[in-house]
């Protein structure tokens, strides 16, 4: 797959925008099918950050969400700011 078929969105609920700002996280909406393995590469190549840790689970409408945070010299507010969340 390739990165910008695995990545679809970034999230940008009030709890999504707590994580960032307390946990160093960002959240993505991805592809159903996709491993933690693959979206650690998607989303360490489209941003150019470090990833330490990937939590993703299935909503009950079918979508897949991943959660990733960041490790601490990639502030994860920079790289919202760049993606216009911020």
């Amino acid at each position: 797959m390739e990165e910008y078929s695995i990545v679809k969105y970034p999230v940008a609920t009030e709890k999504a925008i707590r994580l960032m700002e307390s946990d160093n996280k960002l959240t993505f909406m991805v592809e159903r099918k996709a491993r933690k393995q693959e979206i650690k590469k998607a989303v360490e190549s489209l941003f150019k950050v470090k990833i330490v840790k990937i939590n993703t689970w299935t909503t009950p409408g079918g979508k897949k969400k991943a959660i990733v945070k960041l490790s601490p010299e990639y502030p994860a507010i920079d790289t919202a700011t760049q993606l216009g969340l911020m």
